[in-house]
């Protein structure tokens, strides 16, 4: 019984592994082919499809904030355009460079220590190469003049042109109170 046993599975074995029968092909999905996608909501401007940019263009972007955290308006400034749109919470402007250092000497200027906690940054250019921006992500703890510490999440979107900043669009998002 035991050699029928054997004799089996060998047999079951050798025609299992030479089944010369029909092979069935998987044919994998072009890569090259584009997907079509549903999207649920329309843009008011065509998709930009946005590669990998300068990375100069960060490096310009930190020197200014850097420039700001430590109180150097005037490194702050260098990284600005001449004329600057500025969009921060609950106002907007377009200053040129003067206006803008003053802006910003007057709003540093409530605050006697800075820190900015960078969580991450991107630099991006556009596919048709026509519109350039880098993204900052990070956290700014400061003290302000009656020694009381806060901080705030920040996103600053800094539209480049010709290497200097000509936007600067930032979004914050208030820390919930300790209980």
């Amino acid at each position: 019984m035991k050699r029928f046993l054997l004799f089996a599975c060998i047999s079951i074995f050798v025609t299992s592994c030479n089944n010369s029968g029909e092979k069935s092909e998987t044919k994998s999905a072009d890569s090259t082919a584009t997907a079509k996608y549903d999207y649920p909501y329309t843009l008011t401007e065509a998709y930009r499809d946005w590669q990998p940019g300068d990375q100069q263009h960060a490096v310009t972007a930190m020197k200014a904030l850097k420039a700001y955290e430590t109180g150097d308006i005037a490194a702050t400034v260098a990284g600005f355009a001449d004329s600057v749109n500025v969009r921060f919470d609950y106002f907007q402007a377009k200053m040129n460079n003067d206006s803008l250092k003053k802006f910003f000497a007057n709003q540093r200027a409530m605050f006697t220590g800075m820190k900015i906690e960078m969580g991450d940054w991107e630099s991006v250019i556009s596919k048709d190469k026509k519109t350039e921006y880098v993204t900052m992500w990070y956290k700014q703890i400061w003290t302000d003049k009656n020694g009381k510490t806060d901080s705030l999440s920040v996103i600053d979107d800094c539209k480049i042109v010709n290497g200097k900043i000509a936007e600067l669009d930032e979004k914050i998002q208030h820390f919930p109170a300790k209980k």
